[in-house]
This record gives C-alpha cells, sequence and structure tokens, in this order.
C-alpha cells in the first residue's frame, strides 16, 4: 500500500482510531487515537483470533469486530478490506469510532471520567506513590508506598511484574507495562493493566519521577477466556459431529486443515503434500466427481457439497466422507478464499444402506402382489413404506412420517386406525379395516388395510401394515346408490327416495294416529340469478341453500331435493297444524342473509306450500298436488311467503295450466292483437312515440291480462313466437302509418329476456324491419331490468348489432329490478322509463318523488332520455315536468287504441300529417 496514503490517511484529525493491518492482520501503521489506546498492541496480540472476521471482511463489505479493553472492558469497531483496482487484496482497516470523549478538562478529570482508568504518580527515591481510584469502589486517592501495593499483587504475578519495573527504571526498556491480578479489599482479585514511563531522571540517569496508569481489564480477560472456550467447544462439537475445517488461498495456492481434519484423515497438516496423498486415497470414481464439483465451482461460484469414498488399507471397509465448499468472492466477483468442511458419514451411510435393502425387499414383495406395504416401529412410530404404498398414496418416494401419513386420512378412518394400533399393541388379533383418505390432488381412495404385530428377538417391536386399493369396487358400489336414490349436486335424496321414505312416513303416522306435513319449498328469483350469472353460480347457490334448509330441520325431518331450485319437507310428529307453518317462516328467514359469489350479493327467497296430512290427503302424490298448489298461492300473495293449501290454491294451479296449453296454437287462432298507445314529449315541439302493446282475446272467454300469461308464456317457452309475430305486426303497422303521411317519431316493442337469449334474434329484427320497410332506427326495444343483468357472449352479440344498425333501446319499468347499475354503462341504451309505481305515488310520498328525480338525474348523467309511464292527471305532469322528464305516457293523454284511432288521434292534432301522402291504414 502507497507510503504517502497512509501518512496522509494517519494524520488527518480523526476523533476515531484508526489502525492499518496487513494481510495476515499484523498492524502496519495508527493514527494518534489508536496509538494512545494501545490498538496496535492488542490487534497484534489478537492477530490469530481475528482471522476469522478477516475473512469475512474479504469477502466484501464492513465486519464488526470487537477487541479487549476500553473503559467498558472492550472496544467496539469496525474491520472493511482494501482492494487494488484489479480486485487483490492489500491490507485491512480497524477503526474503533471514538474511543474516547473529547478533552474538556484536566488530565485527572479525563481519567476519572474514563471508566476503569486511574493514574498513579510514583516519586522514586521517597517511594511515595500517589493514585486515584479504579472502577472498583473500594478504592480511594491514596499515598502508599509501592512495596505495599506490590504486596497487593497475586503471588503469581508479584515476580514478573517486579521486573518488569526495574527493566524500565534501569533504560532497558522505553515503557513500562505489566498485566496481573490486584487484591481488592474484599480479598477478591481482579486483572489490572499497569502501564507508566519515567518522566524524570537525575544527570546520572537515576529515576526521580515515574507515572502511570492502571486499568481494569477484568471484563477483558473474561472475554479472551469465552473466545478460547468456545473454540474449545467448536472443536469437540466437530470432533463429535466427526467433521473438520478446511481453507484454501488461491494466491498462496496454499491449503489449511484444522487439527480435527487431519486426526480425521490421520494426514499431518505441516507435511505440504497432505492434500495431494489425501486426493489420491480416493476411490477413482470419487475422485473424478471430486474435481468436477471443484471445476464446477470455479465456473460458477456457488456453494456445493460433495460426497466421496475414502480408500482404506487392506481388510478395513473404505470410510464415507461429505465434502461441502463455500468459495468467498471479492469485489469483482472472483474467488479471494475457499472454506469447507468434511464429515465422516460412513455410520449413516451404512444405516441407509440397510434400510434401502430392507425398502427393496418389501416393494419387490409388493409389487408381485400389487399389494402396498409399510412398517411402523411401536415405540418410536418411524414409518417405512414399500414402493407399491407410495404410489396408492399418490405420493413421491420421499421420507414421510406416521403423522404425515394420517392427515392424508378422513377423521374417523384416522381414529379407527389409531384404535387398531392400540388393540393390536395390547395383544390383540390382527385386524383388517376399510379405510378413506384423500390424494394432494383431491381424490378420494378407499384402502382396505391389514395390520399385525411382528414380535422378533433382536428387533424392535413393529406394525406391519399391508394396503390395497378398493376405490373402484367402493365407487362402484356408491355410485349405484347414488345414482339410485341421492340427487349429484345436494347429495340430499332425490324424488325416488323421498317418495320412498314419505311413504314410510305416512304409514308409521296412520299406525300410532301421528300427524304429518309436506312442504313445498321454491326458491324464488332462483331462474334470475342462473339466468344471469350463468349456471356454476346456480348449482353453488342451489347447495349453500340446501345447507341453511337443512340446518333448520330436525333429525326426523326429512329432507330432499325434488326438481330444480324445488325442495320437499315432510314434518313428522307435530303437536299442532301451526308448527308447520313456524318452520315455513324459519326456512324463509334462513335465506334472509344474501351469499356472495365475489364482489357480487346474491339474494334468493322462498316461496312455501304447506299440505297436512289428512283424509283425501294420504299418499305421497295427493300430498305433492296439494303443497305445490298451496307453493303457487304464496307466489301470488308476493313470494317469499308460506301458504296452507286451499280449494283456491288448487283452482289457480288449474287456471294456469289452462291458460298454458292455450297459448299453443293461439298465433295460429289469430286470437292476438295489438293496441298502441302515445309517447309525447314534455316540450311538445316533437312528434310523438307509439308503444305496442300486446292483447289476448279467447273467444267465449273474452281478454286475459298480459299479466297472467306472459310469465306462464316465458316459462313455456311460447314467448319467443309470440314475440316474433309482435314485431312483425308492429313494423307492418308503423310502416303503414308513415306511408300515410303520419308522423310519429318511433315505435316501441317489449321484449322478453328469453327472445334475448335466443341466438339470432337480432339478425331476425333487422331482417323484419327491412321486410315490413321500416327504418331499424326507429323501432325501440324495450327490454327488462333482468335481460340485461348477464352479460354473455349470445348477449353482447346481441347488442353489438342493434347498435351497428343504430336500434334505440330502452329499460322498462327501471327502478324495480337489480340494484346492480352497471350494465347501464355494458350495453346502448338509451331510454329509461320510470315505472308507473313511482309515477302513482310521488305527490302523495316524497320518498317517491326524490326516487323519479333521482332517476331523471340518473339518466341525463348517463346520457339518456327519461319516460314516466302512468302520468293521469295534470298534477304529475307538472311535477314530471319540473322535474326534468323528456317524455310522458298515460291515460291523460291517451288510453292504449286500436289501429284506426291511434291513427284519427294523430290527425286530431297530436300527430302531423304530410300534405303529400293519402291516409290509408
Amino acid at each position: 500500500m502507497d507510503q504517502g496514503i497512509i501518512a496522509s490517511l494517519l494524520q488527518h484529525p480523526l476523533a476515531s482510531a484508526l489502525v492499518i493491518l496487513d494481510r495476515e492482520g499484523r498492524p502496519l501503521a495508527a493514527n494518534p487515537a489508536a496509538r494512545e489506546h494501545q490498538l496496535p498492541i492488542i490487534t497484534q496480540s489478537y492477530h490469530s483470533m481475528l482471522e476469522d472476521i478477516r475473512l469475512l471482511a474479504a469477502d466484501g463489505g464492513i465486519v464488526p469486530c470487537s477487541l479487549p479493553g476500553g473503559p467498558r472492558g472492550r472496544y467496539d469497531g469496525w474491520m472493511r478490506a482494501v482492494h487494488d483496482r484489479d480486485g487483490n487484496l492489500l491490507a485491512f482497516t480497524l477503526s474503533i469510532p471514538e474511543p474516547v470523549g473529547a478533552y474538556t478538562g484536566s488530565i485527572w478529570e479525563l481519567a476519572l471520567e474514563s471508566a476503569g482508568h486511574g493514574l498513579w504518580d510514583w516519586d522514586v527515591p521517597a517511594d511515595r506513590m500517589l493514585r486515584t481510584p479504579a472502577q472498583r469502589p473500594d478504592d480511594r486517592d491514596l499515598q502508599e508506598r509501592a512495596v505495599a501495593l506490590l504486596d497487593r499483587v497475586h503471588p503469581d504475578d508479584r515476580s514478573r511484574v517486579r521486573g518488569a519495573i526495574g527493566e524500565h527504571l534501569e533504560g532497558r526498556s522505553s515503557q513500562y507495562s505489566a498485566q496481573f491480578r490486584f487484591r481488592n479489599q474484599d480479598g477478591s482479585w481482579r486483572w489490572v493493566l499497569d502501564r507508566g514511563r519515567v518522566v524524570a531522571r537525575t544527570v546520572e540517569g537515576l529515576p526521580l519521577r515515574m507515572v502511570g496508569t492502571h486499568t481494569d481489564i477484568d471484563q477483558q480477560k473474561q472475554l479472551e477466556t469465552q473466545l478460547q472456550d468456545q473454540q474449545v467447544h467448536l472443536r469437540e462439537a466437530q470432533r463429535i459431529a466427526g467433521m473438520g475445517s478446511w481453507a484454501w488461498n488461491p494466491d498462496s495456492r496454499r491449503f489449511w486443515w484444522s487439527p480435527e481434519l487431519c486426526a480425521m484423515l490421520g494426514q499431518d497438516a505441516r507435511d505440504p503434500r497432505t492434500p495431494r496423498r489425501w486426493v489420491r486415497r480416493l476411490h477413482p470414481r470419487s475422485r473424478a466427481a471430486l474435481r468436477m464439483a471443484w471445476r464446477r465451482m470455479w465456473r460458477d461460484p456457488q456453494a456445493c457439497s460433495q460426497d466421496v469414498e475414502l480408500q482404506a488399507a487392506a481388510g478395513a471397509s473404505p470410510r464415507q466422507l461429505r465434502l461441502w465448499l463455500q468459495p468467498l468472492l471479492d469485489g469483482a466477483g472472483r474467488v479471494q478464499r475457499v472454506l469447507g468442511q468434511v464429515q465422516d458419514i460412513t455410520e449413516q451411510y451404512q444405516t441407509d444402506a440397510l434400510i434401502r435393502w430392507r425398502t427393496e425387499l418389501l416393494n419387490r414383495v409388493s409389487a408381485l402382489g400389487r399389494i402396498g406395504g409399510c412398517e411402523i416401529e411401536v415405540a418410536t412410530r418411524q414409518m417405512q413404506w414399500t414402493e407399491e404404498c407410495y404410489r396408492i398414496h399418490g405420493l413421491r418416494k420421499e421420507p414421510i412420517s406416521l403423522e404425515q401419513a394420517l392427515a392424508m386420512y378422513s377423521d374417523e378412518s384416522r381414529e379407527a386406525f389409531e384404535a387398531a394400533l392400540t388393540r393390536i399393541a395390547d395383544g390383540g388379533l390382527p385386524e383388517q379395516l376399510d379405510l378413506c383418505f384423500y390424494r394432494q390432488s383431491g381424490i378420494r381412495v378407499w384402502v382396505q388395510v391389514l395390520i399385525e404385530l411382528d414380535r422378533r428377538d433382536g428387533l424392535p417391536a413393529r406394525f406391519v401394515v399391508l394396503f390395497r386399493d378398493i376405490t373402484r369396487e367402493r365407487e362402484a358400489s356408491e355410485r349405484i346408490e347414488l345414482l339410485a336414490h341421492y340427487d349429484l349436486l345436494t347429495g340430499l335424496p332425490n324424488r325416488m327416495l323421498l317418495r320412498e321414505q314419505t311413504a314410510e312416513a305416512i304409514e308409521e303416522a296412520r299406525d300410532r294416529g301421528g300427524s304429518l306435513a309436506m312442504l313445498f319449498v321454491d326458491l324464488d328469483g332462483f331462474k334470475t340469478i342462473n339466468d344471469s350469472f350463468g349456471h356454476a353460480t346456480g348449482d353453488m347457490l342451489l347447495k349453500a341453500a340446501a345447507a341453511r334448509l337443512h340446518q333448520n330441520l330436525r333429525n326426523s325431518d326429512l329432507f330432499g331435493r325434488f326438481n330444480g331450485d324445488e325442495f320437499i319437507v315432510v314434518l313428522r310428529d307435530l303437536a299442532a297444524p301451526e308448527d308447520a307453518g313456524h318452520v315455513a317462516r324459519k326456512l324463509i328467514a334462513s335465506l334472509g342473509e344474501p351469499l356472495h359469489r365475489g364482489q357480487d350479493s346474491l339474494k334468493v327467497g322462498a316461496s312455501v306450500g304447506i299440505a297436512m296430512y289428512e283424509p283425501g290427503r294420504e299418499d305421497f302424490d295427493a300430498l305433492l298436488r296439494a303443497a305445490d298448489a298451496a307453493m303457487h298461492a304464496a307466489k301470488e300473495a308476493g313470494r317469499n311467503t308460506y301458504q296452507y293449501y286451499s280449494q283456491d290454491a288448487l283452482s289457480r294451479i288449474q287456471r294456469r295450466l289452462e291458460l298454458e296449453h292455450a297459448l299453443h296454437g293461439a298465433i295460429e287462432r289469430e286470437e292476438f292483437s295489438l293496441v298502441y298507445q302515445p309517447l309525447l314529449h314534455t316540450d311538445r315541439d316533437q312528434p310523438p312515440a307509439i308503444e305496442a302493446l300486446l292483447r289476448w282475446h279467447r273467444p267465449g272467454l273474452g281478454y286475459c291480462s298480459p299479466a297472467e300469461f306472459i310469465p306462464i308464456a316465458e316459462k313455456c317457452g311460447e314467448i319467443v313466437r309470440i314475440g316474433d309475430w309482435v314485431l312483425n305486426e308492429a313494423c307492418r303497422q308503423a310502416a303503414a302509418w308513415d306511408r300515410a303521411g303520419l308522423v310519429f317519431d318511433r315505435v316501441a316493442v317489449n321484449v322478453s329476456a328469453v327472445q334475448l337469449r335466443e341466438r339470432g334474434f337480432a339478425e331476425r329484427v333487422i331482417d323484419i324491419c327491412h321486410a315490413q320497410g321500416l327504418a331499424p332506427t326507429r323501432l325501440e326495444l324495450e327490454l327488462t331490468e333482468s335481460a340485461l343483468i348477464r352479460d354473455t357472449d349470445v348477449l353482447r352479440h346481441c347488442f353489438d348489432v342493434f347498435e351497428r344498425h343504430r336500434v334505440p333501446l330502452a329499460v322498462d319499468d327501471f327502478g324495480t329490478g337489480f340494484s346492480n347499475l352497471h350494465y347501464l354503462n355494458r350495453f346502448p341504451v338509451g331510454r329509461l322509463k320510470i315505472d308507473r309505481s313511482f309515477v302513482q305515488g310521488m305527490l302523495q310520498d316524497t320518498g317517491t318523488a326524490e326516487v323519479t328525480q333521482a332517476i331523471v338525474h340518473l339518466g341525463h348523467a348517463l346520457g339518456m332520455k327519461v319516460v314516466a309511464e302512468g302520468v293521469e292527471t295534470a298534477q304529475m305532469e307538472e311535477m314530471l315536468r319540473r322535474q326534468g322528464c323528456d317524455e310522458v305516457q298515460g291515460y291523460l293523454y291517451s288510453r292504449p287504441l286500436v289501429p284506426r284511432e291511434l291513427a284519427q288521434w294523430l290527425r286530431s292534432g297530436a300527430g302531423i300529417v304530410r300534405d303529400d301522402c293519402p291516409v290509408t291504414l
């Protein structure tokens, strides 16, 4: 290292002590602060103990380093390595941050503030010594004879101290320094570092005055002892573990071996040929593997290990060794030093070989019979598996404990297995069990297990367990049972099993004179969720709903899935008929808490029909018909409620079946017709729009309300044909009015969610417009909120077609469906129609008026027009006009009209007739 750099560094006015060490750890130079605290002497004394710290520092970075001494018994500092530009190690620096405080007073004050330091001043001719107290509280400022102090020095140290003092007084040493044990007032001993120098002599050179310091180094000595003990413990631990350490320096190309390693291999560490001789003793295969590992470490400096075989003398068994190599890199990433360890694993190797032999034997036996086996030591519960056993459990061949294996089994199987082990260990006979476990992939596996106890002389007692996979046999049996009697989705009894169980319950009630009730539970809103979110969500909802319902029933009650979203409950041993209603309320309340699917909150209710066991309803089918009728009565009563069976409920079911039958062929019988109701702009400066409304007239029976027959048509699928007829007829009539010169904005047609889910529906709408001669931009489709809630590929394609042909879309009955308004951004909706229930209640209820105002603001904020339907008074119109509603519709302007009446209404002033066109209908 350049001497000028060293001089400049050491002359810098640093508050920290700084020592520069060579590559072997010996001090080269020190600044005044370091010399004042004797740090060069301390580092020289402890340079061998600091070797590990220097190795870590040479690897890069700053390493903490502690040395004995200082006011607190040790110096805490930092060691770092100094490299040249090529990364070669030059030296080390040891810095102690501010080992003493700044000098703020006399030398006596500084000495008193330095914990553990004391001063002494010796008048040599008079043999009087004045000394300040050291760290111990029993010392005082004293003036006494040096001979008296020397008497307090430990007898083993006294001659050495006397010799050091005499040598300095005679001028044969530049400074006096001695470490010795000093007796305290209580008789205990403490280590003291005593240093001083003659500061005045006579002309003849005789000493007159000598001053110095005495420092308590008891903690320093304890630290030295601790370091030595740690080294002894490390060597002893390595000896017990059969381990030794070594290191290799690439620069000097020299090896260092620990005494433990030399003893392990029987080599002389002083012989430089020891490494080569040791390598030549390796088996040729091991020698080649070690060379490859060594070269690989130099190509890619990463820690590695290698097992090798050391050949022994003739007649002796070879030794198995495991080597670890850890390269230490410099700042440039080059190997600066290699550290390593060697462990004798001969016993472990032999043990592993024995275990492998026994395992291979078991594997051969089990492979022949395709039976897995294992051994479990009774005392330690250590376990060995055969390869076939690993295969049965679906695991890789690696060590596994009994607890880990049992964790795969079901609780019942695990308890049965443990109980069998206990019984057999207590002298019981061998046992055979059928157990169930789950592989990591989630697959359920059934095994037939045979357990017996093996006691052999010289060997620990152990269980011998044989496994045979019987999964296919069990699954086949369970599958037959499941398909025949249980619902695959919910695991509940199916209709067939429920019929059998109900028949047994009816027979029991008849014999005992007990009461019985059947509850028919239908989930409200399930179909909408299933259509909107998909069948996977629907299945999840069904299972969750079934679980909640089941939790509110007694063990004696029967519960099963009847069909789709319908469940059957049979209540036995009722105290009174009213108890069935109590149970129905509990079932409805159990579904009150919403179910969560991701960020969506799903809510379903339940309509429950109750039929009591009584004369006329004494079998399953009779009870089922009555409960089904009562369930539909509950739906008509507002849903999410229950109803007992009555004759009126049965009449309503018969009415529904009658309408469903009559809908088939109604188009061919020309029983449908359309009426039209105008929609007016609130500012009256634009032509009105027209909404087409469907009517069904049954010859001899009169008109049937759309609110009654439309849901039935949707459920039976007839709505698709009816909807196509409505579109054709509305477009034909609108085109005829247009040719007649009647001026109107557009014609609006209601579209069912079932129609939207039909593939090709959008293309059919465009084809109908072209076939009837009406521009698609003048046909508005009114959709319900439930039709928009589900975003599917079919629905997305449908709206893409409408958007491409600029077919206007409106949301009918807005505010009465789903509260998630995200669909308004997903689809090209242009108008919102406020439901008539809000319009008719806004004059009496301020809250309802605020709702209509909010809908208007929402629509305008989204760039949409807002239409209010059901306007019947001028006050309603005035409020809607103030709220900013764009269009209004209702009996205030016109009731629904047949085509000829609407044409006259348009000509009467609400519409405008072009002069150049004749009026024809």
